[in-house]
């Protein structure tokens, strides 16, 4: 009966068996003896390297020929108060899912301040299609399963690219699923196949590669190794996450050495 959930607990299942059956082309180890490429190998926590790459240009072939197209329409289409409205109504969206989360993490002031943006933003912000509630001193935070369980100590476990997810560690991809218990919307439309949660999906997609359009390209000019940098920058942005925004430099990778020439 729970058609929704099943299916998409069982894709997510079902990719990770995909990727442990491609486990034979896994990054060779190095040489012991050499301390150096021992410490990057450890460091990069990418065992399955060779199938990441692999799904990591599948990715990037649907970019050029579909996602930025589409996300390049879209930006010049769409007025920006367009585009506003369509961020704040997805974001708000989201909030049952942060608030769940915020709650298991025992962090209640957020948790309050995760209900009343909701509370403000779906009556006087429209369904939320406006954001009135970061006027008045709420401001929007993340949240999801995957920051839960490192909150409680659970490691990110071996790098992971999947198609269309993108960066999915382990512990993320369990986030993505467990995640779905907590969206209301799942238990709305258990019976109403899939329009609804795909249409969300794509257009949460397009909008934010709308967005980082010119944020990509930078990246992807300025990198050695475009790859190995968005992988580095995926596990910056989380370690923020997971650390409410409260980041200790200390703990910054050293970047000086790296030529973006």
């Amino acid at each position: 009966m729970i058609k929704l959930v099943n299916n998409k607990v069982n894709k997510a299942l079902a990719l990770v068996l995909g990727a442990s059956l491609f486990a034979a082309g896994c990054a060779t180890a190095p040489d012991p003896a050499d301390e150096a490429a021992v410490s990057s190998y450890e460091e990069a926590n990418d065992p399955l390297e060779p199938m990441n790459r692999y799904f990591f240009e599948l990715n990037r072939f649907a970019d050029i020929i579909l996602l930025r197209p589409a996300a390049e329409i879209y930006d010049g289409v769409l007025p920006r108060q367009a585009k506003q409205g369509v961020r704040h109504f997805l974001d708000n969206l989201r909030a049952p899912v942060i608030l769940a989360n915020d709650m298991l993490q025992g962090e209640w002031n957020r948790a309050g301040t995760t209900a009343t943006r909701f509370g403000i933003n779906t009556t006087v912000g429209v369904l939320g299609l406006d954001d009135p509630a970061t006027d008045y001193g709420y401001a929007r935070h993340g949240e999801d399963f995957g920051q839960t369980l490192a909150v409680y100590g659970v490691n990110e476990g071996p790098y992971l690219f999947l198609p269309v997810l993108g960066p999915a560690p382990p512990r993320d991809l369990t986030g993505v699923v467990v995640d779905q218990f907590f969206d209301p919307l799942t238990y709305i439309f258990w019976d109403d196949g899939y329009t609804v949660p795909v249409t969300r999906f794509v257009l949460n997609g397009v909008d934010l590669r709308a967005r980082n359009l010119e944020v990509l390209d930078e990246i992807e000019r300025t990198s050695v190794d475009y790859y190995a940098t968005i992988r580095s920058l995926y596990r910056q942005s989380r370690a923020e996450e997971i650390a409410n925004g409260q980041t200790n430099v200390e703990d910054l990778p050293d970047i000086s050495n790296i030529n973006f020439e």
